[in-house]
């Protein structure tokens, strides 16, 4: 004769026989469970939310000149580059390492001293689990931070925004540096050459005895005229021919004895219009790179955000975790699923065992 085969319509009846051990052990997993639960610690949840810049638009050579104001345009754009820097900047040991030493988390997590292995591997680790940094589909990232202080919690939350934020700074802080050094350069060579021309205009003036362009070719074409018809006036009524002579010779030559004269003038025409222009042109560009360069050193001065901070972290107001009711249900469920699933291999194995049938 065969044994009888099992059947899950049969639990039903398994379970009325055992059911002392299975409420015995369903009573104790919940007393369990309730005493655990109470003892866990309440663990706190702060969360910071940001938006990274692009740090190139706090290059110096980046800013622009509005309205004869210095503007910089900082790119809130979310791109995909700034926000994985950002996020690999905040899950960096070296970040990480910063933040344990400065709120003494060693202490805090209760894991040892400070250059112990075994301590510096565990205070990492509690420290990187309860740290979470996520980019959330409005393009910005959410920095968590959780611990079983509340206000602990905010405070490293807000303090790694910083961190990120100077880390990120730092990226280009030294690029900023040299376009400084570059602005500087060019400013002193501008100033260099601009006073270089000028004593060269200067000079020339001297020298060709030319003041004024344009003021002094009408002064010079207007005694040249007078002159001469004054001398062609002399030479027909017998006026003084001899002085009108020396004056317009004066005039002409450049051993005439007049300071100005028209060969001085034709000779230094040429000179004194390129030295002019190039002053002038010298002087503009010096005006531009000191402006350029004032600008550029506030800029690396004043060390522009490289986030848009949306949310600071804020102590929270209720606990995160644990979620007491549901551990106890969890195992109080769980056990009784163990439970009904022993006794009904328990009684499988009764069943199928040589002999059972004929003891039965």
């Amino acid at each position: 004769m065969s044994a009888p085969s099992f059947s899950l319509v049969g639990l039903g009846p398994i379970i009325n026989r055992w059911k002392n051990l299975v409420a015995g052990a369903v009573v104790l997993a919940a007393v369990v469970s309730i005493v655990v639960a109470l003892l866990m610690p309440n663990v706190y949840r702060s969360t910071a939310i940001f938006i990274p810049t692009n740090p190139q638009t706090a290059d110096p050579d980046r800013l622009l000149e509005e309205n004869g104001q210095a503007r910089n345009k900082l790119e809130l754009g979310g791109r995909a580059e700034d926000l994985d820097r950002a996020i690999t900047i905040g899950e960096s040991q070296p970040v990480a390492e910063l933040l344990i030493k400065k709120f003494n988390l060693y202490k805090h997590y209760e894991v040892g001293t400070p250059g112990d292995d075994l301590a510096d591997n565990a205070v990492l680790k509690e420290f990187t689990d309860n740290l979470s940094i996520e980019h959330n589909e409005r393009d910005a990232i959410e920095l968590t931070f959780m611990d079983k202080d509340k206000n602990l919690a905010a405070q490293i939350a807000n303090t790694l925004v910083q961190v990120i934020d100077s880390v990120n700074q730092q990226l280009t802080l030294e690029n900023r540096r040299k376009v400084l050094d570059l602005y500087r350069h060019r400013y002193e060579y501008l100033s260099t050459s601009f006073e270089r021309s000028r004593r060269e205009l200067v000079g020339a003036r001297k020298r060709y005895g030319i003041f004024g362009l344009e003021m002094q070719g009408r002064y010079m074409v207007k005694q040249l005229i007078e002159t001469e018809a004054a001398l062609r006036k002399a030479e027909a009524s017998g006026g003084d021919v001899t002085g009108l002579r020396k004056a317009l010779r004066g005039l002409t030559k450049r051993d005439g004895g007049n300071l100005i004269n028209l060969e001085s003038y034709v000779q230094g025409t040429d000179s004194m219009s390129m030295f002019t222009t190039r002053v002038a042109d010298l002087q503009g560009r010096l005006v531009a790179a000191r402006s350029a360069f004032e600008t550029a050193e506030l800029s690396l001065q004043g060390r522009l955000s490289s986030v848009y901070v949306v949310q600071k972290a804020y102590p929270a107001t209720r606990k995160s975790k644990p979620v007491r009711w549901l551990i106890v249900t969890g195992s109080v469920v769980l056990t009784f699923v163990l439970s009904v699933i022993f006794i009904a291999l328990l009684e499988l194995y009764r069943r199928n065992r040589p002999g059972a049938a004929r003891l039965a």
